[in-house]
């Protein structure tokens, strides 16, 4: 998502991204939040021992930068979300503001691929809001990828 990446389509794409990752990292962090609360409390993720946030919320990593991780979602979700709506009212936004969205969609999908690796290999379980942030995720990079090579072609 480029500067050439405009239009409805991207607005639409923004937007439905955007509040589908929001709506998973507020209910991370309400999760969360009770979990740190009440360490005897069983998230409305948690099924079994394979599809569990428990185990995840309880993990080192899922405060990686010495907070819960959801906040990072909440807070670039916001963006992504408003950009969409914005981008959908019709505003034309700078070069600057692409390359700055492109950034932070790029270093979020470093971290997912990480917390992906380590939900699955080092901590054995998944978490299904985790999982809708994942989505969210790969579809966005292939979006701004998609618009990185049309940019290219000219």
């Amino acid at each position: 998502m480029t500067a050439p990446a405009k239009g409805p389509i991207a607005g639409w794409l923004l937007t439905v991204c955007g509040a589908l990752g929001l709506a998973a990292a507020a209910i991370l962090s309400y999760e969360k939040y009770r979990l740190l609360e009440n360490p005897f409390y069983v998230p409305s993720c948690s099924v079994n021992e394979t599809v569990s946030c428990t185990q995840i919320m309880q993990s080192a990593q899922s405060s990686a930068f010495g907070f819960p991780n959801p906040y990072l979602g909440l807070v670039g979700f916001a963006v992504v979300l408003t950009t969409g709506v914005v981008v959908l009212a019709g505003a034309r936004l700078a070069r600057w503001y692409w390359l700055g969205l492109a950034g932070g969609i790029l270093a979020g999908a470093a971290f997912v691929l990480w917390l992906m690796y380590q939900s699955i290999v080092v901590i054995g379980a998944l978490c299904p809001y985790c999982m809708v942030v994942w989505a969210v995720m790969i579809v966005l990079t292939g979006a701004l990828a998609r618009g990185a090579l049309r940019a290219r072609r000219g």
